[in-house]
């Protein structure tokens, strides 16, 4: 494994409070990992600062709320992919900043929670339902959720909230909505605040880290089991605050960044090395450092070609750091065990249930496929990431591939495609739609 730094050489506007625009760009990230091709896509009408953002069923980005200067946005912006451009949509019935997003089994978005005034700190506790021509409020849900809750879609179709407070429930998104209790985390100290959370296979969810001072504490939950509860799995390494989690072409977890001390964003407690937790095992391993801290307002993603993207961190800049308009590329363990096997064809969509043909000279040596929903990152949460495991059957010329047949267990949307070897080796990803 290993880090490959580049720093951009582009002239960055940091959007300020009371600017209702945003600067958004374009970057092409190739093989060799330094950027190019810098494209302009200025929003003119939003700052989409803490914002939440998920992609629509059809590849769009979908962005709710952001900030103004009194507090919280009641925007509703959407960027399309096909002619570079944003529109914008409906209001909210309120601001939003700090919200969470989530496509659902029908292509719909929930969005829910962030603050509506800095002066009083009021949160919005009306969860409201993006239709694809309107919202649909949930009236008999409402609840104080605060700000990002970590929300996943489950496979009863209900909407999981994993943290940050222990208490965890569903959100029957249905009719005027409705919350339920499902388990409390045995985290004895509260919030897992700007931890993380991860659907890392159908109806598990890991939770990791938060908290202040951090935890390096983890703990997972089924919510297949008849009564589900939450257990610890491995502790990391380190202690993390302000990390991020992303799941890898092989469905490990890789957790990047963070600070492991006490207090907001602070660069002289920062952790460089990089974790990866296994799911068979529940075991964590260290990898190689960063160079540059990634705390407060970093992400990472998983690239096609398999490597995770880890940028930015700062806006307000880290106690004993700066603002870090950089980034760096991690090479996982599997981009060093040999040759890596190849997509030749694959379709671009594909219908639930369906069964497709993948082209590839390496299909004797393939094992498994995956595919892993595009990402969409902010406040140390993905908010659009999750996998399948997908059954694989050698055919002439290539593979026949099953799509999911559930969309609770895979909502519509752009999905990556990893063919993996007998050596745990990925294929860059051939990107799919289901719909």
């Amino acid at each position: 494994m290993s880090w490959s730094a580049f720093f951009d050489n582009h002239t960055w506007a940091p959007d300020q409070p009371g600017d209702e625009t945003s600067e958004v760009y374009l970057v092409d990230i190739p093989s060799d990992g330094i950027p190019e091709n810098f494209t302009l896509v200025p929003n003119l009408t939003t700052r989409l600062f803490c914002a939440g953002q998920t992609f629509m069923p059809d590849g769009r980005l979908f962005v709710a709320g952001g900030e103004i200067v009194e507090g919280g946005s009641p925007h509703t912006n959407i960027f399309d992919f096909r002619t570079n451009s944003w529109q914008r949509v409906a209001d909210m019935s309120g601001p939003r900043w700090y919200p969470t997003t989530t496509t659902l089994g029908n292509g719909d978005i929930l969005t829910l929670g962030g603050t509506m005034t800095f002066a009083n700190a009021d949160n919005n506790t009306l969860p409201q339902v993006w239709t694809g021509s309107g919202w649909r409020d949930l009236i008999n849900a409402r609840y104080d959720v605060g700000e990002y809750p970590r929300m996943h879609l489950a496979p009863n179709g209900m909407a999981f909230m994993s943290g940050i407070d222990p208490l965890t429930r569903y959100l029957d998104t249905t009719g005027a909505g409705a919350w339920s209790d499902v388990a409390v985390q045995n985290f004895d100290r509260g919030s897992r605040s700007y931890g993380s959370s991860v659907m890392y296979d159908d109806g598990k969810v890991l939770v990791v880290g938060g908290s202040d001072p951090a935890t390096n504490t983890a703990e997972i939950i089924n919510l297949y089991d008849a009564k589900p509860a939450w257990e610890f799995t491995k502790p990391m390494h380190f202690a993390r605050q302000q990390l991020n989690a992303t799941i890898m072409a092989d469905g490990k977890v890789l957790v990047t960044g963070g600070s492991s001390g006490p207090g907001f964003n602070d660069a002289s407690s920062a952790v460089f090395a990089a974790e990866i937790w296994d799911p068979r095992t529940g075991n964590w391993s260290l990898m190689a450092s960063m160079k540059v801290p990634r705390l407060y307002h970093s992400t990472a993603l998983l690239l096609p070609d398999g490597r995770v993207l880890s940028a930015g961190g700062g806006q307000p800049a880290a106690t004993n750091g700066v603002d870090n308009y950089n980034a760096e590329i991690f090479s996982p363990p599997y981009l060093f065990n040999g040759p890596r096997p190849v997509i030749a064809d694959a379709p671009e969509g594909v219908n639930y249930g369906q069964r497709f043909f993948v082209q590839t000279p390496d299909a004797a040596t393939v094992v498994k496929a995956t595919w892993i929903r595009l990402g969409s990152v902010t406040h140390a949460f993905n908010m659009n990431q999750r996998i399948n495991h997908l059954p694989v059957t050698r055919v002439a010329g290539g593979l026949n591939i099953t799509a999911p047949n559930d969309p609770n267990l895979t909502p519509p949307g752009h999905y990556m495609l990893f063919l993996l070897n007998d050596k745990g080796v990925p294929s860059i990803a051939k990107i799919i739609q289901i719909l």
